[in-house]
């Protein structure tokens, strides 16, 4: 029997690993905790409300490393690692949220999931009075999960012939290929660019006069793209508050939003000098392309809707082109990288009907692969998109002539355009499926039902249910959501195996 479940204890002994290092990085809101002390609830509540999680985490992160052991690892023992890791992350990562703000276990499981995945839906409100190392863990939920809490676990872990297993069940945030030799090496010099774009959006945003809190928060979930904003008006607070500088941090905001939202080899190689990346893949510049197309249209649809007088339409906040810009790309790039940040909420009759459906489309695409935003991904996009030219062309040809399947110069296997339309069938029908569910426990029209399983599934915030409405959901719903979330984070089939008994075996 032991031997029969050796790669569940194999699984187990590796989970504890993962809880160890959960458990140290549960420690670094106490700082801010110090800092604030006395200010907004931070005090001895909040000191309980982390050092409890964490010696959890330790304490039982150290008896199951300790008291299983590990074995050689395949492709379904990672991936059950993988969906572990996350789960069990948001089962400890909600307890914070539990003690210090009293919030069901269920809404607490609800907003940590939603970090760590970067969803970034919230069912928090009065964010803006709330304790700072609440709000800075929550930041930080997302930032660890913005590249993979797997891959920021290998790269502090010591080096083992199973990484590529355990990384490659985190799927597709980093492509295959790598810029230098070995994949622990390319991981830190991934999670190497992540720290100094993270420290360098600080800087800016402090320099543009963003408090300090707040600037290291926002670089924490605009570059994870994840959208947890310490004001519950997120970036729009700016503008509230009267800030000199709001447009210009509007602007700092979208530019590291696109930061996250391109593969970090594109990074990696124009930081070696290689500028060309940014333009010589397929995928970045079919993103480019989205990027301009979909702004354009955004534009078009504000300038119409700012000149149909008749129907009472106005621009709020002015009336010039630069305001139109100003929204339409930091609203385009936000749903396009998933991270969700608002200056208006996309469900508010500032947007017309034309915009909002196209912003279901852009949840849908997402970022780039190899970048730390969600959705399906803008290189399955092209693919498909090259595909549908592909039957167009075999349909002119003769059957004999050779049509495979081409991208970036490359015959892609016929195991990966499976793989690519049976993830695309899943996508919609997890969709439909989440759609149904809210539509029937809620007073939601289509639409709107829809919308919520598209911010769950593609892992991004917004929707066209109100932060007042989805506190409120029925609990049916959010778990359907939470496990739109986590199936959109892993692309399903590590959530799926936990649930197969010769998995374990």
């Amino acid at each position: 029997m032991r031997n029969r479940f050796q790669r569940a204890g194999s699984v187990i002994h590796y989970m504890g690993g993962i809880l160890e290092v959960l458990g140290v990085f549960m420690l670094l809101p106490l700082a801010a905790v110090v800092y604030y002390w006395g200010e907004r609830g931070d005090g001895w509540a909040t000191v309980s409300a982390f050092m409890v999680p964490a010696a959890i985490a330790l304490l039982l992160g150290l008896i199951l490393h300790k008291a299983f052991a590990p074995a050689n690892m395949n492709a379904a023992s990672s991936m059950l690692v993988c969906a572990l890791a996350w789960v069990t992350a948001a089962a400890l990562g909600a307890l914070p949220f539990v003690a210090a703000l009293g919030s069901s276990y269920l809404d607490a499981y609800f907003e940590a999931m939603s970090g760590f995945t970067t969803t970034g839906i919230t069912v928090l409100s009065g964010l803006d009075t709330m304790p700072r190392s609440i709000l800075l863990w929550r930041s930080l939920t997302q930032w660890l999960g913005g590249l993979g809490i797997l891959s920021f676990i290998l790269v502090i872990a010591t080096d083992t012939g199973d990484a590529h297993h355990v990384f490659s069940a985190e799927s597709h945030k980093i492509s295959a290929n790598r810029p230098v030799p070995g994949l622990s090496n390319t991981i830190r010099g991934f999670w190497k660019i992540y720290v100094l774009f993270t420290a360098a959006a600080t800087l800016a945003f402090t320099l543009e006069g963003m408090p300090a809190f707040d600037a290291f928060c926002h670089s924490l979930t605009a570059l994870s793209t994840g959208g947890y904003s310490p004001h519950d008006a997120s970036i729009d607070y700016y503008r509230i508050a009267g800030y000199a500088n709001f447009k210009l941090i509007e602007y700092t905001a979208t530019f590291v939003m696109l930061l996250g939202g391109i593969n970090f080899l594109v990074h990696f190689r124009v930081l070696r000098g290689d500028v060309k990346a940014l333009w010589d893949g397929t995928e970045v510049r079919y993103w480019w392309r989205l990027i301009v197309a979909f702004t354009v249209l955004i534009m078009i649809d504000h300038l119409h809707k700012m000149g149909a007088t008749t129907k009472g339409y106005t621009l709020v906040d002015g009336q010039g082109l630069e305001e139109t810009f100003r929204y339409s790309i930091f609203q385009v790039v936000s749903l396009l990288t998933t991270t969700g940040f608002g200056t208006k909420d996309i469900g508010s009759d500032f947007f017309p009907a034309l915009s909002k459906q196209l912003f279901l489309v852009m949840m849908v695409i997402g970022g780039c692969v190899g970048s730390t935003g969600g959705g399906i991904k803008v290189q399955r996009i092209a693919m498909l998109d090259k595909l549908m030219v592909r039957e167009l062309f075999r349909l002119r040809v003769p059957s004999k002539a050779l049509s495979e399947l081409v991208f970036d110069g490359k015959i892609v296997p016929t195991d990966e355009v499976r793989r690519l339309a049976a993830l695309f069938f899943t996508w919609i029908a997890i969709l439909v499926f989440g759609g149904a569910i809210t539509a029937f426990f809620t007073d939601h029209g289509p639409l709107e039902a829809m919308s919520g399983m598209f911010s769950a599934l593609g892992n991004i915030g917004p929707s066209y249910i109100s932060v007042a409405e989805m506190i409120a959901i029925h609990p049916i719903v959010k778990v359907t959501y939470i496990f739109g979330m986590l199936a959109g984070r892993l692309e399903l089939l590590p959530v799926l195996l936990l649930f197969s008994w010769k998995a374990w075996k």
